[in-house]
Formats: structure tokens, C-alpha cells, sequence
């Protein structure tokens, strides 16, 4: 019977671009400038890595298709490279191929990247027509903020909250992520801003205002992986290991069916609740420090924090409220900035969250570093919350 990949893989080495408009960089410079730091940090030479994964959300629009890109931004050594593609969550699928890979002893040394270079294209949002034969017949009437703001009327309508506590807790979310953004130099935005100023802010689709949105970025970030064993065969201490890997997508039931009512996530439940077994965690709220969510709009970090059940159900407004997920509350969430202001290349994102992570248990982190952190959840969610593709990442010190 599957055991899951706890303490299986450990990350030998990470890195990260600078995230932002990066006018200057084509995806290859953006590639080998996360790639440069990833194998300096995990002391190897490139034709040690026997095998690799490349993530990129949006190819048709900047990157190009196949894995072509990535071998030769890289020069990898004629190696087998894999694309991988998983809307929002294709990030953390680069991850999840490598680390299987390595899992299974199919190699010893594998390599996930992602990339993205949206900002050329000069659309504000994602530059995609379609997704399959279907969606050409109702995605012209849909958007990304018309559809998390019905989330938001959703959540709202079944726990019976007032319309303004709500928009405050939406606002705190959004100061937060402005604030832990301020002080990641890595980070796409770097202003602080205050609650007035997001709660006065056009609304873009009520209750969704300016500052609830996060943008999309240039950038990448990528990760080496190994064994604990050969890890340790280089000298190597203080490993970070991966706890659970679990990815849950939508069938057609939240878009069809009446048992769904829009006030929640259902893949990130059933992805959250796999990855806390396979992790062995009992207790979310007590073993979870530190999470990265995907904060596409602020009314989607606030739910989520139920989904994944580190606030109760229909308690999430007082948690965000009390400062729960600040820098300084029980729970961290976004300590990096989070989308909303570390960035959202697609194609990089997943990796991006684990690379705080990463950060963060080699006490590497530096004006953002949390005392002691055990145990770091990341979540990916791409699409609209009726129609979804959900993936949950779990990190932490190895053998613990």
C-alpha cells in the first residue's frame, strides 16, 4: 500500500529570480538567473542533474512550447526534460515531477524550474483565450474577479457576516501582504499601503476593490532535489525535506451540482486533508507555522484559511481581524508577500512559496525571518473557484 513521499526527497539547493517588470530580461535570462543561485546554494555542477521538469502557465504568450527552452537556456547535458502545465498550480507540478522522480530511484539529482514572462505581452491580466472545446461557449462572460467575487457573496450569505467586517478582513489581508512585501527585495511591489487606501479604492467587481488583486509578474524560480542520503554524501546539514505532495482537481460537480453552495474551495479541502495525512499532521492549526496561499484576490487567502482548517468555519474574518496571519501572529501567512505583492509569474509561483520556505528553515530570511518555524504549508489554486485545479505542498526540517 502507497506510503506517501514524507522524508523521502530533500531539496539540495534553491533560487529565485526578482520578481516585477522585467523589461530588460527575456524568460532565458530569467531563467538562468534563478538557476544560477539554485546550483550555487546545492554545490553541484550541472551534468550532476540527471533529469528535469519546466513549468510555464501561458507558453502560447512568451515562453514557447516543449521543454526546448528550458535545456537550452540552461545547457543542460542532453538530458530528458519535461513540460508540465497545470494552470496556477504548474509551479508546484515542476516540483512534484522532480520529486517523484527522484522518490522512485528513477535518478538521483533532478531539477524543477518555472518561468513566466507576462509583461511583454502589455495585457494587464492573463493573455488566454481558452481552455478546451467547452470554455469558448461561457468564458467570454466570465472573470477572475467576477468569479472570486461571487465567492465572496457566497461566503458572506452562508455565515450571515456583515457586508462591512468582511471588507475590512479583505482589507487587512491585502495591508499584510504590503507590508511583508516591503521587506523582500526580491519582491514585484514594495510599498506599504493602509486599510483607508484599499478600502477607498475602486471596486473592480464588489466586493473586490483595487488592492484586493494581485498582478502577474515576470520571473522564475527553481529547485534541486535529491536523496536525504546523498544529500548527507556532500556534507550537507539542516536538510529540508517534503512532507507531502498532493494536487486535487474539479470534475464538473461545483459547476453542476446544487451540493456545492460557492462559499468555499472544495479541491483545497480534499487536497489540504490528503497532504495532512500524508505529512502526518493532526492538528493544522498547531503544526502549521508558516503558509503561502494563493492570494489571487484577497476574499481567496481569507477563505482558504478555512479550507485548509487553520481558522474555524465562518471564524476567518475575526482571525484575520485579531492578526492570526500577520508577521507576528501564530500563523504567518504571505511572510514572503504572497502574490499580491511578491508576484504571480504563473509558471513560477508553486516554486516561489517553497522557496520561502526554504528561506525561512535555513534561517535565511532576513528582515522577514520567523523565530522557529516547523512546519510550512504552500497552496496553489488555478482557474475559478467553481472550476479549479487545487495543489498543496508541505515542507519542513527533515526527520521531524
Amino acid at each position: 500500500m502507497a506510503s506517501g513521499i514524507k522524508d523521502k526527497v530533500v531539496i539540495l539547493g534553491m533560487g529565485c529570480s526578482k520578481f516585477g517588470e522585467r523589461w530588460d530580461s527575456s524568460p532565458s535570462d530569467l531563467m538562468v538567473e534563478a538557476f544560477e543561485e539554485c546550483i550555487a546554494d546545492a554545490g553541484i555542477e550541472s551534468k550532476q542533474i540527471e533529469a528535469a521538469w519546466f513549468g510555464a502557465g501561458i507558453d502560447t504568450f512568451n515562453v514557447g512550447s516543449s521543454a526546448m527552452p528550458l535545456a537550452i537556456a540552461l545547457r543542460l547535458n542532453y538530458i530528458p526534460v519535461t513540460k508540465v502545465e497545470n494552470m496556477c498550480a504548474t509551479g508546484t507540478e515542476a516540483f512534484r515531477g522532480a520529486v517523484y522522480a527522484v522518490a522512485s530511484g528513477a535518478c538521483d539529482i533532478a531539477l524543477a524550474l518555472g518561468v513566466e514572462k507576462l509583461k511583454d505581452t502589455g495585457y494587464g491580466g492573463l493573455p488566454q483565450r481558452t481552455r478546451g472545446v467547452e470554455n469558448d461557449m461561457y468564458w467570454p462572460n466570465l472573470s477572475a474577479p467576477g468569479a472570486f467575487a461571487q465567492l465572496a457573496t457566497g461566503y458572506r450569505a452562508k455565515h450571515k457576516l456583515n457586508k462591512t467586517d468582511l471588507k475590512r478582513a479583505m482589507a487587512h489581508v491585502s495591508v499584510k501582504s504590503h507590508a511583508n512585501g516591503a521587506k523582500n527585495p526580491k519582491a514585484h511591489l514594495r510599498r506599504e499601503i493602509t486599510e483607508e487606501q484599499v478600502l477607498n479604492a475602486p471596486y473592480i467587481a464588489e466586493p473586490i476593490g483595487l488592492f484586493d488583486c494581485c498582478g502577474v509578474s515576470d520571473g522564475s524560480a527553481c529547485a534541486i532535489v535529491t536523496t536525504p542520503e546523498i544529500a548527507r554524501s556532500m556534507g550537507k546539514d539542516n536538510l529540508i525535506s517534503v512532507k507531502a505532495l498532493q494536487l486535487a482537481v474539479s470534475n464538473g460537480t461545483e459547476s453542476s451540482h446544487e451540493s456545492w453552495d460557492g462559499s468555499y474551495l472544495k479541491t483545497t479541502r480534499i487536497a489540504a486533508q490528503r497532504a495532512y495525512d500524508e505529512a502526518g499532521v493532526k492538528n493544522p492549526k498547531a503544526e502549521i507555522t508558516m503558509s503561502e496561499v494563493h492570494d489571487c484576490f484577497s476574499i481567496t487567502e481569507l477563505v482558504t484559511m478555512e479550507d485548509l482548517q487553520l481558522a474555524e468555519e465562518g471564524k476567518a474574518v475575526t482571525a484575520v481581524l485579531d492578526g492570526t496571519f500577520d508577521a507576528d501572529g501564530s500563523n504567518p501567512c504571505q511572510i514572503d508577500g504572497g502574490l499580491k505583492c511578491f508576484g504571480h509569474p504563473i509558471g513560477a509561483s508553486g516554486l516561489r512559496m517553497i522557496y520561502e520556505n526554504y528561506l525561512q528553515f535555513q534561517e535565511r530570511a532576513g528582515a522577514r525571518q520567523l523565530s522557529d518555524p516547523q512546519l510550512g504549508l504552500n497552496h496553489n489554486l488555478g482557474g475559478f473557484p467553481h472550476q479549479n485545479i487545487c495543489s498543496i505542498s508541505i515542507i519542513g526540517h527533515y526527520g521531524q
